[in-house]
């Protein structure tokens, strides 16, 4: 079960894993929000992941809103006969000033989505991954970001947001200890998606290329580079990388 899985990581993420042979329940709220100043991801953009992919189910819902996710779940169940990882990947990226200046609206939206999404899709899906029968290999896996390890300038509820992602995973490998099912973090750096462009925008840049200038491989990360990092992170290979970040980020924290 992935979240935010109609474009950018997350619908790259659906793909690899799709093609690799997972079954796959996509979730996206799949409508602009009035609190989030740039489009975000439509119904078509997921629809042609189910269309793609025949072992791919669609929801349509909010990361904020907890029995959504827990229909979301129960639809794996269902469908695929339980679940082995969840991903969650929704995610908006607000700021454009100091932290002083960020307005109530920005910090809630951005803890509502960003951390308690991340939240919300533990306490839907950790229990079903602990349905599983023993042996287990059960994944949980939260797509942080290199903000959750550096400040950046115009972007610090940002960061504080996604640091409280790598600390919630930390403290959640440590509540599921001896269960098979493990917690890691990704921590993509620059990648090119419309979140990116967002954040050029908001810098006022005219290409999205110049906020990779500090990752060490000279360019901006493709969506299906970071997923393939959140793939590995599903498999049973990862297992012990639990309570730990994975810094997809080409270097940025070198």
């Amino acid at each position: 079960m992935i979240t935010g899985a109609a474009r950018g990581i997350g619908a790259a993420t659906v793909a690899g894993l799709a093609r690799g042979g997972w079954a796959v329940v996509a979730v996206d709220r799949c409508a602009d929000d009035p609190d989030v100043p740039y489009p975000l991801a439509g119904p078509a953009q997921l629809d042609a992941l189910a269309r793609k992919f025949p072992l791919v189910r669609t929801v349509r819902a909010d990361v904020r809103d907890e029995a959504a996710l827990h229909a979301a779940v129960e639809t794996a169940e269902r469908e695929f006969g339980g679940l082995d990882a969840a991903v969650a990947a929704a995610a908006v990226m607000l700021g454009g000033g100091p932290v002083w200046e960020q307005t109530d609206t920005q910090w809630r939206t951005l803890l509502d989505v960003d951390v308690m999404g991340v939240a919300n899709l533990a306490r839907a899906a950790v229990p079903a991954l602990l349905r599983r029968p023993q042996p287990r290999t059960g994944r949980f896996v939260a797509l942080a970001s290199a903000a959750a390890h550096r400040g950046l300038w115009g972007l610090g509820a940002y960061c504080a947001a996604k640091h409280a992602v790598v600390g919630l995973v930390r403290g959640l490998a440590c509540d599921l200890r001896d269960t098979g099912v493990n917690a890691v973090a990704v921590s993509p750096g620059s990648t090119r998606t419309d979140m990116l462009r967002a954040t050029a925008d908001l810098y006022e840049l005219p290409e999205v290329d110049k906020l990779a200038e500090q990752q060490l491989t000279g360019r901006p990360l493709e969506p299906e580079e970071v997923a393939a990092v959140v793939a590995w992170a599903c498999s049973a290979d990862s297992f012990a990388v639990t309570g730990s970040v994975l810094h997809a980020d080409g270097g940025f924290t070198a």
